[in-house]
């Protein structure tokens, strides 16, 4: 599951309800204002551009490259990256790589490879 709020503060305090609005997708209730929301399979609608999502679920390598790939875009990590850390950024060659070579489930790795690959660009290539 992915979930996004609006701040840290959400936490401090139990939600009241989560109002589903679409497959896999509800809004979180707290104090009567949405905070946020989540979206029960995060992997399953990764595409590229417009693109609609693949049918076939997703492969569980996919999965775990999605959780990787979620790790280096955000903090600490993505700061590590930025800095040029050498073990931040051998972590984002290595999952680079594993989505370039990953056969199955194809469409969802080059969605990936995609976001990767600015990263490779910016940081890892000099």
């Amino acid at each position: 599951m992915l979930t996004c709020l609006r701040d840290l503060d959400v936490l401090d305090e139990p939600l009241e309800a989560r109002i589903g609005i679409a497959p896999d997708v509800a809004l979180l209730v707290q104090g009567g204002t949405v905070v946020g929301w989540s979206l029960t399979d995060p992997v399953r609608y990764l595409t590229t551009a417009f693109a609609a999502p693949d049918p076939c679920a997703p492969v569980p390598a996919t999965r775990r490259l999605f959780t990787e790939c979620l790790d280096l875009v955000t903090v600490p990590l993505i700061d590590e990256v930025t800095d040029r850390e050498p073990a931040a950024l051998a972590r984002l060659r290595a999952v680079d790589a594993a989505l370039r070579t990953q056969r199955e489930d194809r469409r969802r790795a080059e969605a990936l490879s995609a976001l990767i690959g600015d990263l490779m660009e910016d940081y890892a290539d000099r």
